[in-house]
């Protein structure tokens, strides 16, 4: 998984939630991932998301606190 301003790039065909939120260092065990995504706001495609098992694939679009992370699928 690579960053490039609000673009993630993932391998393969999807990331989850949690693995999001750890790839920005938002939180750093699953027991915080279960934390975070009831207290903070986290919307998925515009509707409120609370799964951090969600799947995360290509052109889907991630508001976490108010910022906008974009999925996109890695050339590499």
């Amino acid at each position: 998984m690579t960053r490039k301003g609000s673009s993630i790039y993932i391998k393969g065909e999807y990331i989850t939630l949690g693995q999001l939120l750890k790839f920005l260092d938002l939180v750093q065990t699953g027991g915080e991932e279960k934390l975070f995504v009831v207290t903070h706001d986290i919307t998925f495609n515009g509707e409120p998301e609370e799964r951090r098992g969600k799947k995360l694939r290509d052109g889907d679009e991630v508001t976490i606190d108010g910022e906008l992370y974009k999925i996109c699928t890695s050339n590499e």
